[in-house]
């Protein structure tokens, strides 16, 4: 829950839950961060550890713990001790759904199988769980086995699921691209085990729809467009304004020349702007874990380049709510990731994207800002300068833009969850309570 986008994903897809079955329901959530999800104080019955650990993930809990690098021989003979584990757990995993199938007490992470036995369906939580690489990204050594161990994980707790003849439904996700037939097999396994499959983008129907895939799929937008959506703050109106800059990268991206190159871009450009435009900028960095390039990290670096860092401060909080409440103070947002810029659609400030993946691409098609975008690879102070100009100059037509467009969004993502749950729902008994248990994969960014 280092990452507030995934603070926003879960806090709004347990929302949606709740809201449609009126509060009668038990929630139970299986996750990596059992803290991190306990301290956003959710109405929860319980909160489980996932059926098989993410080897990244494990190694990352170890290097901030004990204070090595993620770049040193300590951290990848870490990851691939836990990406041996991993499939020691899968075997496990099925011996235990064996016993438990045959009315005997399961041998591994008892309460997680025994939660789904008794559950009456299992909710795969809004994120990017199907995939082999962000789109615009370099694939590298770190990044192969990241993405795959994420992809079997996954898989392998959809299919645990289906033995134990639970529905899943999987809530909206961005799926793909896929690099290799063994991903797309994998893929397709998991995604037609499904009863529904809920795509968050265009760009990953398509993908979704260029599998196969036999399940009810539904194209619908990003569950953090809810977040709090009944309470919407107008952009400041400050007559200069403010800028918030949501930069950061993810690690092992990019080389270390490229990262300086990127830096040294987001300062030129910023001060640039500043001059011109007379705005202030505020940076608002999204996911802190405290390892070298993590986003204040960033945000620290690019300041301390910056000429005119007497206009320029750090805003870095805890919770998706104070981010999201300084989000909606600024004029225009500038985002290296994706929930800063749904956020601040979500409050109607336009925002400006460098884009890593389509999953942002997707959504600013869907918002029509096309020209908001800036792609990875064509970053530069050039291009993100011109951007800048062209966000401050229109950011009154874009708002307006925001402003007919996401209640629309909101109420289909609203309805396209009614469609997906309703089936289940009318299955119960009228007086017998529902369980659901949503499933949740953090990405380290």
């Amino acid at each position: 829950m280092a990452n507030k986008g995934t603070q926003a994903l879960l806090i709004s897809d347990v929302s949606v839950i709740r809201e449609f079955a009126k509060g009668d329901v038990d929630i139970s959530v299986s996750t990596t961060d059992i803290e991190g999800v306990r301290r956003l104080g959710l109405p929860l019955s319980s909160v489980l550890p996932t059926t098989l650990d993410i080897p990244y993930e494990k190694a990352d809990t170890y290097a901030q713990k004990y204070g090595f690098a993620r770049a040193g021989p300590r951290y990848k003979i870490l990851a691939l001790a836990n990406l041996l584990r991993m499939f020691g757990q899968a075997v496990a995993s099925a011996l235990s759904i064996g016993l438990v199938k045959s009315g005997l007490k399961p041998v591994y992470r008892g309460k997680n199988i025994s939660r789904v036995k008794e559950c009456d369906i299992i909710v795969s939580c809004s994120d990017e769980n199907f995939k082999e690489s962000a789109s615009l990204l370099p694939l590298n050594m770190y990044w192969i086995p990241t993405w795959w161990s994420l992809l079997i994980s996954r898989t392998w707790e959809i299919l645990a699921a289906r033995s134990l003849r639970k529905s899943v439904v999987i809530f909206p996700n961005s799926v793909g691209p896929f690099r290799t037939r063994i991903g797309r097999t994998l893929a397709k396994i998991a995604l037609d085990n499904c009863a529904v499959v809920l795509v968050r983008e265009c760009i990953s129907y398509e993908v979704t729809k260029s599998l196969g895939v036999e399940s009810s799929v539904i194209l619908t937008h990003d569950t953090t467009l809810l977040l709090n959506s009944q309470h919407h703050s107008s952009p400041n109106k400050d007559h200069k304004g403010l800028v918030g800059v949501a930069a950061g990268i993810y690690s092992h991206s990019l080389s270390e020349n490229r990262i300086h190159q990127y830096i040294s871009s987001y300062a030129g450009a910023l001060d640039k702007a500043i001059e011109k435009h007379g705005f202030s900028v505020v940076f608002l960095p999204h996911y802190v874990r405290g390892f070298p390039y993590d986003d204040l990290h960033v945000c620290t670096l690019i300041l301390s380049k910056m000429k005119r860092a007497d206009k320029a401060s750090i805003a870095n909080v805890c919770t998706v709510e104070e981010f999201k409440s300084l989000i909606s103070q600024m004029s225009l947002i500038i985002s290296s990731k994706m929930h800063p810029s749904v956020l601040a659609a979500s409050t109607f400030v336009p925002s400006i994207c460098i884009a890593y993946d389509h999953k942002q691409t997707g959504f600013f098609i869907t918002l029509g800002m096309n020209n908001c975008v800036i792609p990875l690879k064509e970053f530069s102070c050039e291009k993100l300068l011109e951007k800048i100009d062209y966000a401050w100059s229109e950011r009154d037509n874009l708002t307006r833009l925001l402003q007919s467009r996401i209640p629309e969004m909101q109420e289909d993502i609203k309805k396209s969850i009614e469609k997906a749950l309703t089936p289940f729902f009318q299955l119960k008994d009228a007086n017998q309570k529902p369980n659901v248990r949503t499933k949740k994969q953090l990405t380290i960014q």
